[in-house]
């Protein structure tokens, strides 16, 4: 039977006794509190999945993934499947990851948004989106990656987003061996952007805008310090990457949104919110969500669910 940790507590010695535990037993278990969506998170991270880095299969999310612990790395590959009848989160790891659990399982948390109080966070949205108890919000294990993904993304369809990220992986990401056939790269580390060539870049359809941009942001992780992550000041993180090339306040929204974990973060300029919201505009936007503070980002997240239209 596979080692159970408890969701709400996260004690970092306990958690680390528990390592040898979890990896002989090929998994562990950790908690949410219902109601849970996980159809709705599995669709969203599907659509975005990377090629090389992420599958989505059989109800299972499985990826390749790179940690940076006291100076040391660990790479290695988990995957994460739901039991709604338990109300739990089934996490595999690879034994290269033993020695780092207790973080790994804080990064595990917040990318599926394990920690949400839904009962809270539903009697402030219930009246504009009754149909959306269930919805986390979809984060990450690495803030880097997400924030080069937001940029990827910026004034692009998912799906072209999507092929970018492809390319990249496929052209700057460490390969890296796992059980899994799919998934045989890294996600690219920010030396390996820094160290990047223009033209390089550019092969791969990446705009002269988006080089620059994605080269300040590795530069401002590995060598100035900015850390991706929850637990920061979130409104001089956001400040900071826009003063970053290329990077305004829509990416630097969705960065606090997934990567940071606020949940208030609000991309106002976001063509398809504003349509949700039945408004044009981020200064609109932005006056029809006051009511939903400080939830906003989970407004957002079940705006986009919805559909054009769809805020009563």
């Amino acid at each position: 039977m596979a080692n159970i940790i408890d969701t709400t507590e996260n004690d970092a010695c306990d958690l680390a006794l528990k390592a040898h535990d979890a990896r002989l037993d090929g998994g562990f278990f950790l908690g949410w509190r219902p109601p849970y969506d996980t159809a709705a998170m599995l669709g969203f991270l599907r659509l975005r999945a990377i090629p090389g880095v992420e599958c989505v299969e059989e109800g299972t999310y499985t990826r390749t993934l790179r940690l940076i612990q006291d100076g040391q790395e660990y790479c290695g590959w988990l995957s994460v499947s739901f039991d709604e009848a338990r109300d739990q989160a089934r996490v595999r790891i690879s034994d290269s990851l033993a020695g780092v659990l207790p973080t790994l399982i804080n990064h595990v948390r917040a990318a599926f948004d394990l920690d949400a109080d839904p009962l809270a966070i539903d009697a402030v949205l219930h009246s504009a989106f009754p149909s959306g108890a269930g919805l986390r919000v979809p984060g990450t294990v690495d803030g880097f990656e997400l924030a080069v993904r937001a940029v990827l993304g910026q004034q692009i369809t998912v799906a072209a987003a999507r092929t970018l990220g492809a390319r990249l992986v496929a052209a700057f990401g460490q390969p890296i061996a796992t059980p899994f056939p799919s998934l045989d790269r890294l996600f690219p580390a920010p030396a390996a952007l820094i160290a990047a060539s223009g033209d390089e870049l550019g092969r791969l359809g990446i705009t002269r805008q988006r080089q620059a941009a994605l080269k300040a942001l590795a530069e401002a992780v590995l060598v100035g310090g900015l850390i991706l992550s929850p637990g920061v000041d979130v409104a001089a993180t956001c400040a900071r990457l826009r003063t970053l090339p290329g990077i305004g306040d829509w990416t630097a929204q969705y960065i606090a949104l997934r990567a940071l974990r606020w949940p208030d973060a609000f991309p106002a300029g976001d063509v398809a919110l504003q349509k949700a919201l039945g408004v044009s505009g981020a200064n609109a936007a932005t006056q029809a969500a006051q009511a939903w503070r400080p939830w906003r980002g989970y407004a957002v997240l079940r705006a986009w669910q919805a559909g054009p239209g769809s805020v009563r």
